[in-house]
């Protein structure tokens, strides 16, 4: 009975949840004001996911007892494997850079627009933020990071694509932040009064013969990202991480490159299975899609981000469709209480 009593103090004294994955999307939009909220739980001790139906209740409820909760161990028979080429991923670039905010319980970049399409429904990106450790386990292994790109639907519907992020070896090249800035940059106009010819701008090599603006663009994501190098887009946003070290702050990024992530994204396949939010208030019905390509980082970034971050990931939940961890966590809890009497 005291455990009980103690859940109910803690239900009676909490706050709304905010600072979510799901922050910037219907189910919490973002201030009108354009503060950044801090987020009232973690993931450790009494706010963390252990306790996180308890610290709004009845909202979170689904934290503790959902049957289809995130993240997973991704093993054969857990997901379909979808292949690339029925996912349609279109991301813009932003050459004017993008804000970059601290939420206390992760670091999120805001990146409207685009479009995800796949089983016949359509997304708009909202934000993409960052976990560390990976939450998604590959095969039983967690990766150094996992990226999370959240899309809502005109149907108030959420899709996730997950990236693992790995630890890029040492001496890898990030690189140039001209090249970054040439690719960021919206495909260039002909040259007024001179039929078919195309400005290019500095640092970008295009091969003879080649004149479209498709063609101009695959150039200039090949200069931006080294072939074996670190994830650019990854390097060029970590870069201005130590300008966003306290929860509730906000800056810019430089220019990015999101088109590069999706030439990976597509270079591989994806796990879908339908789950939830990985932080409260833990909604199900959320359309997921691990990436089997994965994104890098040279160490020297990944302490950078560990140092701001620390542990944001939620442990890894039960295979979905069986009971919630916390309630057989609990079972097993009230049985030893009773055995011991």
């Amino acid at each position: 009975m005291g455990y009980i009593l103690q859940a109910l103090l803690l239900a009676a004294s909490a706050t709304q949840v905010l600072g979510s994955c799901s922050y910037g999307t219907f189910l919490q939009p973002r201030a009108e004001d354009g503060a950044v909220p801090i987020s009232t739980f973690g993931y450790l001790g009494a706010k963390g996911p252990l306790n996180w139906a308890a610290l709004e209740v009845p909202v979170n409820s689904a934290c503790a007892t959902g049957t289809r909760q995130s993240p997973i161990n991704m093993v054969a028979g857990v997901f379909n494997l979808v292949a690339a080429t029925d996912l349609v991923i279109e991301v813009p670039n932003f050459p004017e850079g993008t804000e970059f905010e601290n939420l206390g319980s992760t670091i999120e970049v805001i990146a409207k627009g685009g479009k995800l399409a796949f089983a016949g429904k359509e997304f708009e990106l909202e934000q993409f933020h960052f976990h560390l450790p990976s939450e998604h386990l590959d095969n039983g292994t967690s990766q150094a990071m996992e990226m999370h790109m959240v899309w809502q639907s005109a149907t108030k519907e959420i899709a996730v694509i997950g990236v693992y992020i790995e630890i890029a070896k040492e001496g890898a090249a990030a690189a140039a932040p001209a090249a970054v800035a040439a690719a960021a940059a919206p495909a260039p106009e002909a040259v007024a009064g001179t039929q078919g010819a195309e400005v290019v701008p500095p640092g970008v090599v295009v091969a003879v013969g080649e004149g479209p603006a498709r063609r101009r663009r695959f150039q200039q994501r090949r200069q931006a990202a080294p072939a074996g190098g670190p994830t650019t887009l990854l390097e060029t946003i970590f870069s201005v991480v130590d300008q966003i070290k306290v929860p509730g702050t906000k800056t810019k990024t430089p220019p990015l490159v999101l088109t590069e992530v999706v030439d990976i994204l597509k270079s591989g396949a994806f796990q879908g299975y339908s789950g939830s939010l990985t932080t409260p208030p833990c909604s199900e019905g959320v359309n997921w899609n691990v990436a089997t390509a994965k994104l890098s980082i040279l160490p020297a970034t990944f302490e950078r981000v560990r140092n701001i971050i620390g542990f944001n990931s939620r442990i890894p939940q039960n295979t979905p469709g069986l009971p919630n961890i916390v309630q057989v966590g609990g079972a097993a809890a009230m049985a030893a209480i009773v055995a011991t009497k």
